[in-house]
């Protein structure tokens, strides 16, 4: 990138690049958010900087890396339907809340970032005690399957790690993102205490957001009292190992065709945490977020002639 575009200016670029993937235009608040700024005012100066090279535009209230007013449109119709969800991501999240070895339940995905589109579905990460995750997990997954009739609108188990693995291992944009977006729903100090383990998304944001639902209190409920007792002993070592193994198995026979690579990206499958991404979403993301950015700045550095010779002129 050239030197007529500041190193804080291309943190800019890189949030609205992020979010272009997605058709996502960013509000004022979020673009300062996500573009690693601690200081408005310098935000304001490069922000207006790149408005005026036409590198970036304001579509509606949001900036957008496109003039495209249906960008627009659709935040705000989707900000909208975020909003009816909210009250089944307090249920759900309580109820989640109560299952036995459940220490934690955070909203993340698209109504993390407040917004819910056409088919979206409501997406947790879930921590639970060390050693019986696949346990909780499984519980879970039991309960979607009988009782919701495996439907995953409100209630999509896709991320599980255990209280003593809150370090997450992919550290990219993609997991910086959606880290400091989550929504802690039951138990905000067990978040704080993950985004306190995990000091390289300081690299990516000087800021964690303090966009929070209300936290939900859960009291310890009559099937954490019964289940847990019961599998805190060398039966619930060798039930963990067995569901474990038996998701790793489905799976292997399901996504065969993906890559050694990808599959322990996107179904990281192991005593501390469990993964559901077949469709490899990070790995997509992350190619179009570098497309984004060179298409960038193959057109910044082509601009350079042209504002040479107009200065020339």
């Amino acid at each position: 990138m050239n030197n007529i575009i500041q190193s804080n200016q291309k943190d800019i670029l890189k949030a609205l690049a992020y979010y272009d993937v997605f058709n996502f235009p960013l509000n004022f608040e979020e673009l300062f958010l996500f573009s690693n700024f601690t200081d408005k005012g310098a935000f304001w100066d490069d922000l207006n900087a790149l408005l005026g090279t036409e590198t970036i535009f304001k579509v509606g209230g949001f900036y957008a890396l496109r003039p495209d007013e249906y960008l627009s449109t659709e935040r705000v119709k989707n900000d909208k339907k975020a909003k009816d969800y909210e009250y089944q991501a307090y249920k759900k999240s309580k109820l989640i809340g109560k299952f036995p070895y459940v220490k934690g339940v955070f909203i993340s995905g698209s109504l993390s970032k407040g917004t819910m589109g056409e088919y979206g579905d409501i997406d947790y990460f879930i921590v639970t005690s060390p050693g019986r995750l696949w346990v909780a997990r499984t519980l879970l997954i039991f309960y979607k399957k009988v009782f919701l009739l495996n439907s995953r609108k409100y209630f999509c188990i896709n991320y599980v790690v255990d209280e003593n693995s809150l370090t997450i291992e992919h550290q990219n944009r993609f997991t910086a993102m959606e880290l400091v977006t989550l929504l802690p729903m039951v138990n905000a100090p067990l978040y704080e205490k993950m985004i306190s383990e995990n000091n390289w998304l300081r690299a990516y944001y000087n800021t964690i957001t303090d966009k929070l639902l209300h936290p939900i209190s859960v009291k310890r409920s009559w099937f954490q009292k019964i289940v847990e007792p019961f599998l805190n002993t060398k039966i619930g070592d060798i039930l963990d190992d067995y569901f474990m193994k038996l998701t790793l198995s489905r799976w292997k026979s399901r996504f065969g065709n993906m890559s050694e690579e990808d599959f322990n990206v996107a179904l990281k499958t192991s005593k501390t945490v469990s993964k559901h991404h077949p469709s490899n979403f990070q790995k997509k993301v992350l190619h179009d977020f570098d497309s984004r950015m060179a298409e960038l700045e193959k057109k910044l550095s082509q601009s350079v002639p042209n504002q040479e010779l107009k200065k020339a002129q």
